[in-house]
């Protein structure tokens, strides 16, 4: 892409959280410890999920998509800083930057749709569980994946079609750890009207749109579980859908602040600061949230240690 005199541009600066030296070890410790619970973490559920013939059901089905995604969500933007951080450069070239884009808004959809499946399955699972293996058939939970993958896919090409016919100026610095697009947006010369109005109003679809879904699938799911006579059976019914409800709570909780942070707040780095809760903070917290929440991965976590623990010992 060109900048307003002409000349091509070939790369933007990544400011990061700050430009104290002395503050660079203990940020790469930190985000490297994180993308190593992130991706471990993840890796385990994957794994445990996998491996255990009784988790081959559709709700870890889609948990298992989950975990992958996340592994990627934060491999699209951690290591690069962590290379820029080591290599003592803030360097990002115009193709590395648009790269990063395309994929960091292709799971962020992907994240948030596969939670809205997920609710959908916790839907039919309690308001009609006697149709349940008939409706989340094989087949169907495949093709919800793979529409989830094609949506984000779409959506992230149109966005990075729409920056790439933008031109830039001389200023090509981005104060995040990562080419946000937003940001991206701001520091072009050229025209810039459609962009936002993409970007807004993509957002409120493919943002908006998923949280009404799983707002009533949960509304849905209130009302059976208050017709269930039983404690013990609203309990039981109640606990399939924790895990979910907290991953989607901790999901949407974390992009609305950093929403509400960027609209607050003119301090760009505030804003970078908000959105590691929402793009590293949140994949890294998932698995936790299901391994402690859910009798069935605890089980299978177990069983998976044990198995590579006898291999161990028997090589």
């Amino acid at each position: 892409m060109r900048q307003g005199n002409g000349t091509p541009i070939s790369e933007f600066l990544l400011l990061g959280f700050s430009e104290e030296p002395e503050l660079q070890p203990l940020i790469f410790g930190l985000f490297l410890s994180m993308y190593l619970i992130t991706v471990l973490g993840n890796l385990l559920i994957i794994l445990a999920i996998s491996s255990d013939s009784h988790l081959h059901t559709p709700m870890y089905f889609f948990l298992s998509n989950l975990s992958l995604v996340d592994i990627c969500f934060t491999s699209t933007t951690i290591p690069k800083m962590l290379v820029n951080i080591q290599t003592q450069s803030r360097v990002i070239t115009y193709a590395g930057c648009i790269t990063q884009i395309y994929f960091f808004l292709l799971f962020a959809v992907l994240d948030d749709f596969l939670l809205t499946v997920m609710a959908y399955d916790r839907f039919v699972a309690i308001c009609r569980p006697l149709h349940y293996i008939v409706i989340m058939n094989p087949r169907l939970c495949g093709l919800l994946v793979l529409v989830s993958w094609i949506m984000s896919a779409l959506n992230s090409l149109l966005q990075n079609v729409m920056v790439l016919k933008l031109s830039f100026c001389t200023d090509i610095e981005i104060t995040h750890f990562y080419c946000e697009m937003k940001q991206v947006v701001q520091l072009a010369c050229s025209d810039t009207f459609l962009n936002n109005m993409v970007m807004y109003f993509v957002t409120a679809l493919l943002g908006g749109g998923p949280l009404v879904g799983i707002i009533y699938s949960y509304s849905k799911i209130v009302s059976s579980i208050r017709a269930i006579p039983s404690a013990q059976g609203k309990y039981k019914a109640f606990s399939t859908c924790a895990s979910h409800l907290s991953v989607v709570s901790l999901f949407y909780g974390s992009s609305l602040g950093v929403y509400l942070s960027s609209a607050a707040s003119h301090s760009s780095h505030s804003s970078a600061a908000a959105s590691v809760m929402y793009a590293v903070a949140t994949p890294m917290l998932n698995p936790f949230i299901y391994s402690l929440r859910n009798k069935d991965i605890k089980r299978a976590l177990k069983r998976f240690y044990g198995m590579a623990g006898t291999k161990g010992q028997s090589s």
